[in-house]
């Protein structure tokens, strides 16, 4: 297992991350206005799916994603409340925080 803090049970976590990433695909679908960073919001959210599947997932992939996505859509306030969505369900991982390598051996 993993050194990261999990805050919830793995499959909670990653349904949970599952239902923020097709909400936040719905909303952006539906969306009307021409937004210049769509197509690399969609790429992202279908990363996230894929990390959502695997047993357990990257902590660090889902921030990366999750930031991309973020800087992608987060000034489309209509898309607001799907993306705090999709914020904590990728902090519901946990910190994904390591302890430090030594490196001495």
């Amino acid at each position: 297992m993993r050194s990261e803090t999990v805050t919830q049970s793995a499959p909670a976590a990653a349904g949970a991350l599952r239902a923020a990433v097709d909400r936040v695909s719905r909303e952006l679908a539906a969306h009307p206005a021409r937004l210049s960073d769509r197509g690399a919001a969609e790429e992202e959210l279908g990363r996230l799916r894929v990390l959502a599947a695997g047993e357990p997932p990257d902590v660090a992939r889902l921030r990366g994603s999750l930031l991309l996505v973020a800087a992608a859509l987060g000034s489309v306030s209509a898309l607001g409340a799907a993306l705090e969505e999709l914020r904590q369900a990728v902090d519901a991982f946990g910190s994904g925080t390591r302890p430090p390598h030594s490196g001495a051996g």
